[in-house]
């Protein structure tokens, strides 16, 4: 089989416009590499795309060799979903162009841009759509996912923006996805993941946002973790709508504005941005450092793409990497007191618990506009995740995120949680996120443009037996 493989390959590579790698190649090795260092598999093949004829064409040589096929765009998905083994990995890397327009405030982005690169564009002209929290994200996985950021409040999720997209779907079509056309698909794709086809390019609605934003950061030691958690609770509900606010149980980075005896404490931040004046700025913030006296705060103006890239340094490439999550109606007492519990049991400096509010924008899109896997009720996605630099560190590391979220599940109304923030396919958990009536409404889209499930490499919905009507 290895041999009809190989001549197949041969073939493909000679006719394929893209390029086609395999383990003889040079670059094998960092092509088929992802952010999550815990992952090593080996796709037979690479299929680096920069046309969505060129994806087309990959995803027929992969299904007439009966492949398995996963896509790749960032690489940053944790479960690694990006690269399979023994199969075809479709790599959208070079396809990463974006274009602006200021006057109709769109953008158009390829399938394998990052944030990084699309907050650079839009940010020329003044101009954002909300995106991830560490720049390298691709924007396929966030958007299709869902797409938390730091403008979740103000603008909605990434998939709330999008106008329209470019699929490529199983039986190789190419098609548009927009209100106007392909109706059915355009929803799908709005929160239901890669599970209708790879996505080439995205559409964009954009905001007015920045260039410069102002930052206030926040920092209580785990001694003050109950007070700290219960203020922010209730400040997070005053926040004006240009400004938006952000939880985290994290070790104090070793930075210059944290004095050394605090660096690497553990211990509870609170990050507020405003879209604002810088003085407008300084009295949302001010009633933080009178209620609880922080260890240490930075309250400072600076650039969106910098906010953009505040976590990144903590989650270089190739880090160990492990995460689950869940959906709270509230940050009750009880549910704090779980977080205040398991913090310092991490081990590592670099595992974070970032909590999202939601924020109104994100509220205000009825549940049935889109096949997002969340209740707009929800008022948190609480993220709990392992990063580790040392593997000694992992397995442990790991098992603290598990018990965490064991502890933490009774304060949450289902078990299902943001469908990005699965490490591992739990077809209960995905079918609870989405809930009954919208899981069977994405089972029969799947069932029309992926039938065989050819794309099952992702938070995975299985086709109905009977599409959806035409």
């Amino acid at each position: 089989m290895a041999q009809a493989l190989g001549t197949s390959v041969g073939a493909f590579r000679a006719a394929f416009t893209g390029r086609v790698i395999t383990s003889e190649d040079p670059d094998y090795d960092k092509a088929r590499s992802v952010f999550n260092g815990a992952i090593n598999r080996r796709p037979a093949v690479i299929a680096r795309c920069t046309t969505p004829e060129e994806v087309a064409a990959a995803i027929k040589f992969g299904i007439d060799q009966a492949l398995e096929i996963s896509v790749r765009g960032g690489g940053h998905n944790f479960a690694g979903f990006a690269v399979c083994e023994g199969g075809l990995m479709i790599d959208l890397s070079e396809m990463r162009q974006v274009s602006v327009d200021p006057a109709a405030r769109r953008a158009v982005a390829g399938g394998g841009a990052t944030w990084h690169e699309v907050d650079a564009a839009t940010q020329a002209h003044g101009l954002a759509v909300t995106g991830g929290f560490i720049s390298r994200t691709g924007i396929g996985g966030l958007t299709l996912g869902g797409g938390l950021g730091h403008l979740t409040g103000q603008a909605g999720l990434s998939c709330d923006n999008l106008v329209s997209a470019q699929v490529a779907t199983a039986d190789g079509r190419i098609l548009t996805a927009s209100a106007n056309e392909n109706p059915d698909l355009f929803w799908a794709i709005r929160g239901g993941g890669g599970n209708f086809g790879v996505v080439t390019s995205f559409e964009y609605q954009l905001h007015p946002v920045g260039p410069l934003v102002n930052l206030g950061l926040f920092f209580w030691g785990v001694d003050k973790g109950s007070a700290a958690l219960q203020f922010s609770r209730e400040f997070l509900k005053t926040l004006p709508q240009n400004a938006s606010g952000f939880i985290g149980g994290l070790s104090a980075p070793p930075a210059p504005f944290v004095p050394q005896q605090h660096h690497f404490a553990p211990g509870f931040a609170l990050i507020i941005v405003g879209y604002g004046s810088r003085e407008k700025h300084a009295e949302v913030v001010k009633p933080i450092r009178d209620a609880v006296a922080p260890l240490f705060e930075l309250v400072t103006p600076m650039p969106y793409v910098q906010l953009q890239q505040m976590f990144d340094e903590a989650n270089p490439w190739g880090i160990l990497a492990y995460e689950k999550a869940l959906y709270l109606d509230e940050l009750t007492d009880g549910a704090i007191q779980v977080f205040t519990q398991y913090l310092p049991k991490k081990a590592s400096p670099l595992s974070i618990v970032p909590v999202f509010f939601l924020g109104d924008a994100y509220a205000r899109v009825p549940d049935d506009e889109t096949a997002f896997g969340g209740s707009r009720k929800a008022r948190y996605a609480f993220n709990i995740s392992a990063v580790c630099p040392d593997p000694a560190l992992f397995d442990a590391e790991r098992s603290w995120v598990r018990s965490f979220w064991q502890a933490l599940r009774p304060h949450a109304t289902s078990a299902g949680s943001y469908v990005n923030f699965m490490s591992e396919y739990e077809e209960d958990r995905v079918k609870a996120a989405y809930g009954p009536a919208k899981y069977e409404r994405l089972a029969r889209i799947k069932a029309t443009y992926d039938p065989d499930n050819v794309f099952h490499l992702n938070a995975n919905i299985k086709p109905a037996l009977r599409p959806l009507p035409n």
